[in-house]
């Protein structure tokens, strides 16, 4: 029974109808019976099919379903280093909490978790990630380091920028970012981080590094959303990568970025950072738990806190949630 979602979805994949016979044959049931399993499928994983008489039923969006030999292939063409474990799932939920369980019982660094659907996918603040089936990235890698967990803080700095950097070469111009590690375009969210770190006081340590990013999502779907928000096909339209090949480039660039801030920590990526902060030079409010600080924003420091200018003064903030003030916000 476990299976029938998954089956479904394959079959339903290309976007166009496929009868109810069809449907009931490859499954292996009754046609009275094919209705249930959509309904249960549209309840269980947040897809939308159509169901039209005498043509049967369709995907609102059609999907691509991830394919680890697909990830490979395209690794091995473009990238040096290849990741240890690659584990693929239809269901999740959290990819985050995946690794994190697998960390402790030994998983090696460099292992990848990616799922297709996560029932309960996370953001930053305890916030809930809209996670609905086969239609954006769900990722998360372990990376085990000597140092300490403190000396973790600016890896999410890194992340988001990789990640930026890598979409801005692929034709997303207007990619930018927010702090600490949101994605942006033209104001609206595209994908964000989600870093989890554990280890003793003076090392070794271990991050989860978690990525979600919007590939295609409908109206219905996007209505979950609390914020303003927008997916790749919005940005890219027809020439948006594929599904796979995107994957396999976020995977490589995590893995290169690994080796990178182990060597030389933040550094690298402080220039970029002022090149594509959303918010450099912008007034902006911080809210840090009920308290709220207001300021000019000035960048980031080497440990990847953020730079406020109040008073005249510079001050660095480690924690909390940036806005812009509401005498400055753009128009959604």
């Amino acid at each position: 029974m476990r299976h029938y979602p998954q089956q479904l979805l394959q079959q339903l994949a290309d976007g166009q109808f496929h009868s109810g016979q069809a449907i009931a044959t490859q499954l292996g049931v009754s046609r009275t019976a094919v209705w249930k399993k959509i309904r249960r499928t549209v309840i269980a994983l947040g897809v939308e099919i159509e169901a039209v008489p005498g043509r049967g039923y369709r995907l609102t969006l059609p999907l691509e379903l991830l394919d680890a030999e697909q990830i490979r292939a395209e690794l091995q063409r473009h990238h040096l280093r290849q990741p240890s474990q690659l584990e693929l799932h239809p269901q999740l939920d959290s990819t985050n909490r995946h690794l994190l369980d697998a960390a402790l019982n030994g998983a090696p660094s460099g292992s990848v978790c990616l799922a297709e659907h996560q029932s309960a996918g996370r953001g930053r603040r305890g916030r809930r990630w809209i996670s609905p089936f086969g239609g954006n990235l769900y990722l998360s890698l372990l990376h085990r380091s000597p140092r300490p967990p403190t000396t973790l803080g600016g890896l999410s700095i890194a992340v988001g920028l990789t990640l930026a950097t890598l979409l801005r070469k692929l034709g997303g111009e207007e990619i930018c970012v927010k702090w600490p590690n949101d994605l942006l375009w033209q104001g609206r969210k595209l994908g964000g981080v989600l870093i989890e770190v554990a280890g003793e006081q003076y090392g070794p340590s271990r991050a989860v590094i978690g990525v979600g990013l919007n590939l295609r999502l409908s109206t219905q779907q996007g209505g979950e959303i609390d914020q303003p928000w927008v997916d790749l096909y919005q940005i890219f339209g027809a020439e948006m990568p594929s599904r796979n090949q995107l994957a396999a480039q976020l995977i490589g660039a995590l893995l290169e970025l690994t080796e990178t801030f182990e060597q030389y920590g933040l550094e690298p990526w402080l220039e970029q950072w002022n090149r594509l902060d959303h918010y450099a030079n912008r007034p902006v409010r911080l809210l840090l738990g009920d308290r709220e600080e207001r300021g000019i924003c000035r960048g980031i420091d080497s440990q990847g806190a953020l730079l406020l200018e109040q008073e005249g003064k510079i001050r660095p903030f480690c924690g909390g949630e940036i806005s812009l003030r509401k005498e400055n916000r753009e128009p959604l």
